[in-house]
């Protein structure tokens, strides 16, 4: 099984709402936030879960992006848009933890590692990263509009999508600050 198929399982089928599951890897890529071929997970050293997770056990994953709120005419149909993935897998230890943390900072903020100190031997050995690979999963995805009974649909009460916006705020400066790295903080401002 490789991770450009959709990996099914019995651990993978969808019983609740089979309708709205997708096996399109690309969809899986998007919600992991353009994953390639594996998950990466970071935690201490000194965390149990993460000292467990490295001997190999078998690991289950959920991410769910939230994308808008149904909002139909009546609380018993109202729901929400969202997109949805699960893993299964064994991690294993990332050889190159250094790559691996800078892969993930480049994915929340572009350009951001080059502007920092490199990680030292301390942080570095207080520090795991984990790979699952994408080899079983499952993704369910929601996106349609409210699906009122019939006999609400004259109710005068307003129905339809509210869409769920993230981006990042305005950046506010540590108190001690000290020059003026407002080039780097400028390309995340609002509306950017």
């Amino acid at each position: 099984m490789t991770s450009e198929t959709p990996a099914s399982t019995e651990r993978t089928r969808i019983r609740r709402l089979p309708e709205k599951a997708v096996d399109d890897v690309a969809v899986l890529h998007a919600v992991l936030d353009a994953a390639r071929d594996r998950l990466l997970l970071h935690g201490s050293t000194g965390s149990r879960l993460f000292r467990r997770l490295a001997e190999g056990i078998d690991v289950c994953v959920a991410v769910t992006l939230l994308d808008g709120m149904v909002l139909a005419r009546s609380a018993f149909e109202s729901s929400m848009h969202y997109r949805s993935a699960v893993v299964f897998g064994r991690a294993t230890e990332v050889d190159d933890k250094v790559a691996a943390l800078r892969a993930m900072s480049e994915a929340w903020l572009p350009g951001r590692w080059d502007t920092l100190r490199p990680p030292n031997a301390r942080e570095l050995a207080a520090t795991m990263v984990l790979a699952l690979p994408l080899d079983e999963w499952s993704v369910k995805v929601s996106d349609g509009p409210p699906e009122d009974a019939a006999e609400d649909l004259d109710a005068p009460v307003w129905a339809g999508v509210l869409p769920i916006v993230t981006s990042y705020g305005d950046p506010v400066p540590a108190p001690d600050l000290r020059g003026d790295p407002q080039p780097w903080a400028g390309r995340f401002t609002s509306g950017t």
